[in-house]
């Protein structure tokens, strides 16, 4: 039987994602429209933020999958997941 990579967290986790992709342009019209570096360095970690969010929430999500026996992976994938965190 295949490894189903999808999980009960991947709809919340796109829409995370599909904020910070909108937040992202807006902070590039930022930047074509002259606005200060502070800000835009403020804008940007804000990104950064959600989606290091977005990534801790996939992995933490998958390795709970694993260890609660839904899904067959070896220590050793969780092991380099757990070195993306």
């Amino acid at each position: 039987m295949p490894d189903d990579h999808t999980h009960a967290s991947h709809p919340a986790i796109a829409s995370r994602l599909k904020r910070a992709e909108g937040h992202l342009r807006r902070v590039i019209g930022m930047i074509e429209e002259g606005r200060p570096c502070v800000d835009l360095a403020t804008q940007l970690h804000a990104v950064e933020r959600a989606v290091a969010e977005a990534k801790r929430a996939l992995i933490h999500d998958h390795i709970d999958h694993c260890l609660t026996g839904e899904g067959t992976h070896d220590l050793a994938e969780i092991k380099a997941l757990t070195k993306l965190l």
